[in-house]
C-alpha cells in the first residue's frame, strides 16, 4: 500500500517517489536475533499497510524524498536504481523499475535536480546517482551536486581497495563491533562515478548545515557514519531518518536491530537518539522504509515512544 502525497514543510513541498514495494518480508528475516514470539506480539498492533494480515508479513518500501523549496529541488537518498547487479540482494538485483517516470510525473526532470543528499552509502540509497549507458556508468543528475559523508566514502573505497584500510576507519570511528560489512559494488557502480565527474562533496557529519536549512545529524550504527537530515523552513522541520529503523514496530522495540545494521551497538544509541530528537523537535519524520505513507510522528510517554502515519 502506497501513498505519494506531498506534505507541506514551511516553503517546501516534500514528495515520496516510489520505487519498489517489499510486501512480504518475513519478521524472523528482519529480525534475525528476536524469537518469533515477540514478533508476533509487537506486528498485532499494526494495519494491514504494514502487516499482511493474512501471513503477518511485514511491508516495507523502498523510495525516496524529493524536497522542492523556491531556491532548489532536493532528493534525500536515491533508492537502488536499474541493472544494479545486487546477486547478494536479490529483491535489489537487476531492476528495471520506473523510478524517473515517477519523478517526471511530480513534474522534475532529472536535469531540474541540483542537489542530493546521502543518509548513508547503502545499495538502496545512492542506485539511482548513475544509470547505465553502454558499459558505463553515468550520472543521472547532470547538474546536481551530490552530498554525503567523507567517511562513508573512504570506508566504502577501502573495501574496494581490498588492502585492508577499512580496518583502521572502523577502529577511528568507535562503534564497536562489526556484524558485517555493506553489499559488494555499490562504490564501484553508484557512488566513485559521481566523484569521477566532480559532481560530490564529502561532509563531516556534524550537525553543521550542509544546503539552506539542511543538515546532517550523527546517527552512526546502521552504516559507519550514518546521518539523518533535519530541514527547516519558516521554523517547520522536517526529519528524514534514513535507516535508524526499517519497521514501525521499531518504535515500540527500539531494542530490535535489523539484519543489515553494520554495528549493532552503536545503531541500538543512534534510534533511540532519532527517536528522542523527533519527539522532542515535534519534526515531521520522513522514513525510508516504512510502508504507507512513509511520514509521521512520534509521541513520547516516559521511556516509549508511539507512532502515527500522516
Amino acid at each position: 500500500m502506497q501513498d505519494s502525497t506531498t506534505h507541506r514543510v514551511g516553503d517546501a513541498t516534500i514528495t515520496k517517489i516510489f520505487e519498489i514495494g517489499l510486501d512480504a518480508v518475513e519478521g524472523e528475516f528482519l529480525f534475525p536475533s528476536i524469537d518469533p514470539a515477540s514478533i508476533a506480539r509487537e506486528r498485532g498492533r499494526f494495519g494491514p499497510g504494514s502487516v499482511d494480515p493474512r501471513t503477518g508479513a511485514l511491508r516495507l518500501s523502498i523510495h525516496s524524498w524529493l524536497v522542492q523549496t523556491p531556491e532548489r529541488v532536493v532528493l534525500i537518498d536515491t533508492a537502488t536504481g536499474n541493472d544494479k547487479e545486487r546477486p547478494g540482494a536479490a529483491v535489489l538485483h537487476r531492476l528495471n523499475e520506473p523510478f524517473l517516470d515517477r519523478l517526471r510525473a511530480a513534474g522534475v526532470a532529472p536535469d531540474d535536480v541540483d542537489l542530493v543528499l546521502m543518509t548513508h552509502l547503502h545499495a538502496d540509497h545512492v542506485g539511482w546517482n548513475t544509470s547505465l549507458a553502454g558499459d558505463r556508468w553515468v550520472p543521472v543528475f547532470p547538474n546536481a551536486l551530490h552530498v554525503f559523508s567523507g567517511r562513508e566514502l573512504a570506508y566504502l573505497a577501502a573495501l574496494s581497495a581490498g588492502d585492508g584500510s577499512d580496518a583502521a576507519i572502523r577502529d577511528a570511528a568507535r562503534l564497536g563491533p562489526m556484524l558485517h560489512p555493506p553489499l559488494p559494488g555499490v562504490y564501484e557502480d553508484s557512488v566513485r562515478p559521481v566523484v569521477q565527474a566532480g559532481l560530490a562533496r564529502q561532509v563531516v557529519v556534524d550537525g553543521s548545515e550542509v544546503a539552506d536549512g539542511f543538515r546532517f545529524l550523527p546517527s552512526p550504527g546502521h552504516s559507519i557514519d550514518h546521518a539523518c537530515i533535519s530541514f527547516t523552513s519558516r521554523g517547520e522541520r522536517a526529519l528524514f531518518w534514513g535507516d535508524v529503523m526499517h519497521h514501525p514496530l521499531q518504535v515500540a522495540r527500539p531494542d530490535w536491530n535489523s539484519v543489515y545494521c553494520e554495528f549493532p551497538q552503536a545503531a541500538l544509541t543512534s534510534r533511540r537518539w532519532a527517536m528522542e530528537h523527533a519527539a522532542e523537535t515535534g519534526a515531521l519524520v520522513f522514513t525510508t522504509h516504512f510502508a504507507e505513507s512513509s511520514a509521521g510522528r512520534i509521541s513520547r510517554d516516559g521511556d516509549r515512544f508511539a507512532w502515527q502515519f500522516v
